[in-house]
């Protein structure tokens, strides 16, 4: 498992379904470079249960993502064709409709063994024959990049658990006050609150005004 915060993304090229059924071929995060921040997020899989109820709901927040101009992009280790079919698929039938943000196929599970998040390895057994050892799907990786392309955030989770798509939101509000004004983000800012210079003084003065 990599720690890929105050680094530069991983780079790749790959195909992904964008705006709900449109294949991609050499879809990039490179394209963001210089005009958008990014949330990269992986999943296991396709017509799963827990995925969808993330997907959809970073999408249901899509609009709150836009104001603060950041991109949002999922990406699994399954086809661009398993991608599109479930994107054709009714919610109440288990698929995930509606969605328009990229989401990018990477079965040969490069893109996910370069960002850490793969769930097992590529191996040989005791005859010399290839094998895959683990588990050929993404933990639930999420990574806020900046203009940059340098990795500011990142969170992993077991695939059982869900993640909160308004934690995120939260992240890109500090990242993006910080850059702005160069102060620091205590624990559990939210926009408008107060934050504080990084110095022991702006500790003590944030501490006492409580």
């Amino acid at each position: 498992m990599s720690v890929l915060v105050g680094r530069k993304a991983p780079k790749f090229k790959a195909t992904a379904v964008i705006n709900g059924g449109e294949i991609a071929e050499n879809f990039s995060l490179e394209q963001y470079i210089g005009k958008k921040h990014v949330v990269f997020y992986f999943y296991p899989a396709d017509f799963t249960f827990v995925c969808p109820t993330e997907i959809i709901a970073f999408q249901e927040k899509i609009e709150e993502f836009e104001k603060r101009n950041v991109a949002v992009v999922g990406c699994s280790t399954d086809s661009q064709f398993s991608h599109w079919k479930w994107l054709q698929t009714e919610q109440n039938d288990g698929g995930i409709k509606g969605v328009k943000y990229p989401l990018v196929a990477d079965p040969s599970m490069v893109i996910a063994d370069n960002f850490g998040v793969l769930a097992g390895e590529n191996d040989f057994n005791e005859e010399g024959e290839a094998e895959f050892n683990g588990t050929p799907q993404a933990y639930r990786g999420l990574f806020l990049i900046d203009k940059n392309g340098i990795v500011r955030h990142q969170v992993v989770n077991d695939m059982p658990l869900g993640r909160s798509i308004n934690e995120t939101i939260r992240m890109v509000d500090a990242l993006q006050f910080f850059e702005k004004n160069g102060e620091v983000c205590p624990a559990d800012w939210k926009t408008g609150e107060k934050a504080l210079e990084a110095s022991f003084e702006g500790i003590a003065k944030y501490l006492s005004n409580k």
